[in-house]
């Protein structure tokens, strides 16, 4: 069953261009096959701030009322608190109608198990395989839709119980929140409000063309984030994606933060009060993770790269945290997904209790050299690339895409994006130099492989 690939589901649910293919009529039909495998209702329908949204919102609630199956439609929420809301309000499962943090053209469903985490990379197998049969749940009545309003509510609660709030709330921090225009909108700054924060807001209107930066935040493209921490002496930034289950961090100096930085520093506040844990995550995490869980007598799985294989994990060993260094980070004992929102609680939990600044914080992780790149590539030309790589480095992990390790402060990895044409190079290396090297090396490496 494993080594069967998906043909509809990419790394994080199903996506494509909306009209395209990613017809109204796709949609029905796959949601007819989602329902059949979730069996019963009620089911949550939450969307982001893309204009084919609403639209999809009434296929996907209609797919499901023809089945017999009743849903509550949560409206724009972001993903994970479509997700926790699934859990803790005792839903059957979830529908999140997102593209996350591609661009605006395009859309895509998500199912969430009753559990609260996105569906196993198994059971996207099985939706899959109803689809193709057709094999429908028969009826003997037909659902009926109704509204969800205590999902922000109840997301909110559930992170401000992880966290000291009072202790918080006497800190007056300055926090800068740059929306992106995406779904976060509806919730980090109540969020920030509840907790007396003063705020900041960047790109705060909700518009699925994300005009302000795009969908995905990116070192690059938030420099406006870095300008208004320095203006106004913040003590810290972030950034979240379209749908609001990833975060970038900025420190108090307007640096901006790799997700394996925010990550680490995260990790280890969380570590501290909690030994013995168990952290998972992807092959393409910078090798300190290991170094420091080692620290606070805890271990370091790792799974192939994508949040589902992460959350998936963590459900089975019981993880306390998940991350993968694109700003996905998970807590588990708020829920086992990536939650933006959460990330935030955290890090305004850990200044909180440290005396340090954000950036003094970050100087004393041990040092880390980590990048990520990424080359056109169509599908078609991605095996030939492997296997030449393979053939060069016999002893690489090819347990997704090629990881070369030379010894574990350096390697390069070269994947496939599940979601676009693309293949994405990541690195870590001991020192700048030797890292600016590496990536030039593999970059014209893999450029000259996939040009023969």
């Amino acid at each position: 069953m494993h080594n069967t690939v998906a043909k509809f589901f990419g790394t994080n649910g199903i996506r494509g261009v909306f009209n395209e293919d990613f017809t109204l009529e796709f949609i029905h039909d796959m949601t007819l096959a989602i329902g059949t495998y979730f069996q019963k209702g009620p089911v949550l329908i939450g969307y982001d701030g893309r204009e084919s949204s609403p639209l999809i919102c009434k296929v996907v609630s209609s797919a499901l009322n023809s089945l017999g199956i009743n849903c509550n439609v949560a409206g724009l929420v972001p993903t994970p608190c479509l997700e926790f809301a699934v859990k803790s309000l005792g839903y059957s499962g979830g529908i999140m109608i997102t593209a996350s943090h591609n661009p605006s053209q395009y859309n895509g469903i998500k199912p969430c198990a009753k559990d609260g985490v996105e569906i196993s990379r198994e059971d996207e197998l099985v939706i899959e395989e109803i689809y193709s049969q057709k094999n429908w749940l028969k009826p003997n009545s037909w659902g009926i839709t109704g509204n969800e309003n205590q999902t922000i509510e109840t997301y909110l609660e559930g992170i401000i119980s992880h966290i000291d709030s009072k202790l918080i709330e006497s800190k007056h921090f300055k926090v800068v929140l740059d929306l992106g225009n995406g779904a976060q909108a509806v919730s980090a700054p109540n969020f920030c409000e509840i907790l007396g924060c003063e705020t900041f807001l960047v790109n705060p209107n909700i518009d699925g063309t994300f005009p302000g930066r795009g969908s995905e935040p990116t070192p690059q493209n938030l420099s406006e984030l870095s300008k208004i921490i320095q203006e106004h002496n913040a003590d810290v930034g972030i950034a979240f994606d379209g749908d609001g289950d990833r975060s970038i961090f900025c420190d108090n100096n307007g640096n901006i933060l790799t997700g394996d930085k925010s990550a680490l520093v995260l990790t280890q506040h969380i570590l501290k009060k909690n030994p013995n844990s168990l952290v998972v995550t992807c092959l393409n995490s910078g090798s300190n993770i290991e170094v420091l869980a080692e620290k606070f007598n805890s271990k370091a799985i790792r799974t192939k790269v994508g949040s589902v294989e992460v959350s998936r994990k963590m459900v089975s060993t019981d993880a306390l945290i998940g991350f993968e260094e694109n700003g996905g980070y998970m807590f588990g004992k708020h829920n086992q997904v990536r939650d933006g929102c959460m990330t935030l609680a955290l890090m305004l939990d850990l200044l909180a209790t440290s005396e340090r600044s954000l950036a003094e914080e970050i100087d004393n992780l041990p040092p880390s050299f980590t990048t990520k790149d990424k080359v056109a590539c169509l599908a078609q030309k991605v095996p030939a690339l492997i296997t030449a790589l393979k053939e060069e480095f016999p002893n690489a992990d090819t347990s997704d895409g090629i990881k070369i390790t030379f010894d574990p402060k350096n390697w390069v990895m070269i994947r496939p994006s599940g979601t676009e044409p693309i293949v994405r190079v990541y690195a870590e290396a001991e020192s700048q130099e030797k890292l600016d090297a590496l990536m030039s090396e593999y970059l014209e490496k893999v450029n000259s492989i996939i040009s023969r």
